[in-house]
């Protein structure tokens, strides 16, 4: 049976950047909703990220601990870092999960895609599992201070539950991670 889909699209008028910066653009819309009215929509451009599950032979995951300005706080995340122009989805996998934890990965697997901001931004993030795991020497920007650290899957599910893990990105992430390991071990 065929399912009638309501037109809930809408149309820019008109478009204007209110800011832009070294890696974020803010933009101003004028954009005509489905029932004719016209409204205003602000928001973030984005780049796209990566996030990346590095899984160790023990079943361990890398962690890393963090300061994130924009809410003053330290937070527990997975590695992660936004595509640079022209790069390609996975090469900005491998060089974050380098820089900022060391590692390389002999075996990658694309988890997903999450859309984090929808609501104000057109950023996405590509989720990836990391396994087969060599240690090297990390490649931190000047810039970057963070601490390395690994727990197991159970250990970052119920931090994530306890609320201590709470970085969107690392939440969806690892439960793609969870189903994933738990349907193909």
């Amino acid at each position: 049976m065929a399912v009638n889909k309501v037109n809930l699209e809408e149309h820019t008028i008109r478009s204007e950047v209110i800011a832009s910066g070294g890696m974020l653009t803010v933009k101003r819309d004028q954009v005509r909703l489905p029932n004719g009215h016209h409204s205003q929509r602000e928001f973030v451009l984005h780049p796209g990220a990566v996030v990346v599950v590095p899984l160790l032979d023990n079943g361990n995951i890398i962690f890393e601990r963090q300061f994130r300005y924009p809410l003053h706080q330290v937070f527990i995340e997975l590695p992660a870092g936004k595509i640079d122009p022209n790069e390609a989805i996975l090469t900005t996998g491998q060089r974050e999960l380098l820089e900022e934890t060391g590692y390389t990965a002999a075996q990658w697997v694309k988890l997903g895609l999450q859309h984090p901001c929808i609501g104000y931004s057109n950023e996405v993030i590509h989720m990836y599992l990391a396994r087969g795991l060599t240690l090297g020497e990390h490649q931190r920007d000047i810039d970057e201070a963070l601490e390395v650290f690994e727990m197991s899957l159970s250990q970052c599910m119920q931090m994530i539950l306890d609320g201590e893990i709470t970085d969107g990105k690392t939440i969806v992430a690892m439960l793609f991670a969870e189903k994933y390991l738990t349907q193909h071990g």
